[in-house]
């Protein structure tokens, strides 16, 4: 977290919205005018890029730029545009994260050589076509989200206790993305 900012408490989370895909669009459209070519990716990833799935109402991008270190080339912009900087962990594919008011949307920066951008669009991708396991995380979700809440926790903690499950997806998209031997 950079100074000054902290993770939240009170999680919520909602039943799906059919509104979410545009809200990224909006949100999509507010980050391609502030950066313009810089922009080399942008993916609606997350519980709201999944039909279907119960999420926080917030929208998770993702952003791929040539070199997330590289903040005044598009921190400054996408603050103009209404983001704010909240994380900054260079240990971990240079990932930054932003976020916007309205809509609700956290806007995750890596570089193009980030893992994190394949596994993101990996797991959408497994749970839009695998409803089975759709409903699993979303089972998941609110049980964590419950019991965080209930436990006073913020949402890192609400992340820990989905972790099991979401290893347990991966393994299985992986798996059948030929990326992991059976």
């Amino acid at each position: 977290m950079v100074p000054g900012a902290g993770p939240g408490t009170g999680i919520e989370v909602t039943s799906p919205d059919s509104a979410w895909p545009q809200l990224y669009d909006r949100l999509a459209g507010r980050i391609r005018e502030a950066l313009g070519w810089r922009v080399l990716q942008l993916e609606h990833v997350g519980s709201t890029a999944v039909p279907g799935l119960p999420a926080k109402p917030v929208i998770d991008i993702d952003l791929t730029v040539a070199d997330p270190g590289r903040e005044r080339h598009y921190v400054p912009a996408l603050e103009a545009a209404g983001f704010q900087l909240l994380v900054r962990e260079p240990w971990w594919y240079g990932h930054r994260m932003l976020r916007a008011d309205e809509p609700p949307g956290n806007l995750h920066v890596f570089g193009f050589d980030s893992p994190e951008l394949i596994r993101h669009r990996i797991f959408r991708d497994w749970l839009r076509g695998n409803p089975g396991d759709r409903d699993r995380y979303a089972a998941a979700k609110r049980q964590a989200a419950d019991q965080a809440n209930a436990a006073g926790e913020h949402v890192i903690a609400y992340n820990a206790r989905k972790q099991q499950v979401i290893r347990e997806i991966y393994h299985r998209a992986f798996t059948a993305a030929g990326l992991l031997d059976p």
